[in-house]
């Protein structure tokens, strides 16, 4: 089994009334990894997941979408020889290859890799959008106001308690847009659709999320142009290493009375505080 946690530095910003503290510090992450399924040789999708339990995920999975129905429909489940991580898992199925059932043709994303990291991930997306220019500055305390702004904008989870809202706003704290969805990603996409559709430049905007900063997070973030990104929840190891090389200003944990900045904190003004190492 892969490692579960890792260890990142990142800055800390503390609030006490008008009194703002910075800290830097090593904190512990979870790991995310790509897992690549593959059929009988044939690559089936990937999932990004924290690594561990691999054989029940894939049971799960399997199970969800259709294609396996009882334990014996699938003979023999094994990580691949032919690459140089625990990334790579071959089913063989009971009644052999088969056409997929149609929610499985709809949710599986297919995927020709192999060998899968969370290295050649980054890679793929530094690849497609480059590094991006650091420019633009947000002061933190407009940064912390952002949490209460998205939820007073979200109506549908006010009224159920069941969303998710991702939302754009200035670096003056203005809000550009906010939407809802039950899925995390779902919501980014409206609004970064919204972007796209209205040809606004994002580059300056903060985008503030509902969730956790997950890989895929931060790939629409930079895939978009996206400069800052504010998620109220943790970052995982993937996240901020995909943050950090392709320039996407990644803020975590913002919420209450204090917000974590884990890659490319010179976009963020902090007044003058006293910095302590940890």
């Amino acid at each position: 089994m892969g490692r579960r946690t890792d260890r990142r530095r990142m800055t800390q910003v503390s609030f006490a009334g008008e009194q703002i503290s910075t800290r830097t510090r090593a904190e512990t992450v979870a790991v995310e990894e790509p897992l690549e399924i593959r059929v009988a040789g044939t690559s089936l999708t990937v999932t990004m997941r924290l690594p561990g339990d691999d054989m029940e995920l894939v049971h799960g999975l399997l199970l969800g979408e259709g294609l396996i129905h009882h334990r014996d429909d699938l003979l023999v489940a094994r990580y691949c020889a032919d690459t140089d991580t625990m990334n790579v898992i071959d089913v063989t199925l009971a009644d052999g290859p088969r056409p997929l059932p149609i929610n499985a043709q709809r949710t599986l994303v297919m995927h020709g890799g192999c060998g899968l990291c969370g290295k050649a991930s980054i890679d793929a997306v530094t690849a497609s959008v480059g590094a991006m220019e650091i420019r633009g500055e947000v002061d933190v305390r407009v940064v912390r106001s952002l949490p209460q702004k998205l939820t007073q904008e979200q109506q549908t989870f006010g009224r159920t308690g069941g969303t998710h809202a991702a939302g754009l706003f200035t670096a003056a704290g203005e809000t550009v847009v906010v939407r809802e969805d039950v899925g995390r990603h779902n919501a980014v996409d409206k609004v970064l659709g919204w972007a796209l559709i209205n040809d606004r430049d994002v580059t300056d905007d903060v985008l503030m999320v509902s969730s956790r900063a997950s890989f895929e997070i931060v790939q629409k973030a930079a895939m978009a142009g996206v400069g800052i990104l504010s998620c109220v929840s943790a970052p995982s190891q993937l996240a901020i290493d995909a943050a950090a090389e392709t320039g996407v200003t990644l803020i975590a944990f913002n919420r209450g009375e204090r917000l974590t900045i884990c890659s490319h904190p010179e976009r963020v003004l902090i007044p003058s505080s006293p910095v302590h190492q940890a």
